[in-house]
């Protein structure tokens, strides 16, 4: 090996060779083992993530939440169907006619659908907990994963970057230096090196910047998923109590053929709360449902600059 061939090998040190180094070398000489490693660089690392890319879509394919919103949409609408104006106080003609009777047992028809209604989001409840963990681990696994190979990824564009910086400087001080034809041929393989690791380092630009971009969205989902349970319990542990204890004298009055007109004022304002904890339930479940379909877009979206780099 000439001198020159020695000071360009040495900028690629030990450390740095094992950094880049991802598939047995075969080259018979150390110039060709480094034209292997200025096109293969951080293959290893890219391989990984198309592996996690694919979990990471199947494990997104999990809709954990389907159950306690569509409870949640089943209970807004029965309380809503809830007709308060049947609890109020019958006149005489209207308990002579037996209307009064038919009345209140609509009413309580109504308030036993939306009681069945609660029970249901009450049972979704209690396994959503269980339902997200057996979803969020796996998942939130793989996009710790995933940023720990990009991060590798970005380390190695670094390294590549300062290396092809040294050899550029090299090869101008060497062609201003001049020599025989073979000094000149050398000169000619390093420079196709330099290109060989430019080609490389742009393909793990288009992985990085694709795998950021997913990577932000799976790292979204957390909050999502807190901010949904966090509603579900809002409703359960407030508003759903709230309704049904204001209901249940409405009830009592309703099947003794009674009323009372301020009891009805008080469900109704228990009502609206409940609606409103309710909407809020289908909006955290829908943007929770959002930030998944994101996520499944970016990663789709990273599927052809991984597959050119791999």
């Amino acid at each position: 090996m000439s001198e020159d061939d020695d000071r360009t090998a040495s900028l690629m040190t030990p450390a740095k060779l094992a950094q880049l180094k991802v598939r047995p070398a075969a080259a018979a000489s150390p110039a060709a083992w480094l034209d292997q490693m200025a096109a293969d660089a951080g293959s290893g690392h890219v391989r990984r993530l198309v592996d996690l890319r694919r979990q990471l879509v199947v494990q997104l394919g999990e809709d954990a939440t389907a159950g306690v919103t569509a409870a949640g949409a089943a209970l807004r609408d029965a309380v809503g169907a809830v007709d308060l104006g049947l609890a109020q106080p019958k006149g005489w003609l209207a308990r002579a006619t037996g209307k009064g009777k038919e009345a209140a047992a609509t009413f309580l028809a109504q308030a036993e659908r939306a009681g069945h209604a609660g029970d249901e989001l009450a049972d979704e409840a209690r396994g959503l907990p269980r339902k997200l963990q057996a979803q969020a681990t796996p998942l939130d696994r793989s996009v710790l994963e995933m940023e720990v190979e990009l991060r590798a990824i970005e380390k190695i564009m670094d390294q590549g970057a300062r290396w092809l910086q040294d050899m550029r400087n090299q090869l101008k001080a060497r062609e201003s230096a001049g020599g025989d034809d073979a000094v000149q041929q050398q000169i000619r393989e390093d420079s196709a090196r330099c290109e060989l690791l430019v080609a490389r380092l742009k393909l793990l630009r288009g992985v990085s910047a694709a795998g950021q971009q997913a990577l932000e969205q799976c790292q979204a989902l957390p909050a999502r998923r807190n901010a949904l349970s966090d509603s579900v319990q809002k409703v359960l542990d407030g508003q759903l109590e709230r309704w049904r204890k204001k209901l249940a004298p409405l009830v009592e009055q309703a099947a003794a053929a009674g009323g009372a007109s301020e009891g009805v004022d008080r469900a109704q304002d228990a009502r609206e709360a409940l609606q409103r904890a309710l909407q809020q339930l289908a909006q955290d479940g829908e943007a929770l449902r959002r930030q998944q379909q994101a996520a499944v877009d970016a990663l789709a979206a990273a599927e052809a600059p991984l597959e050119a780099a791999f």
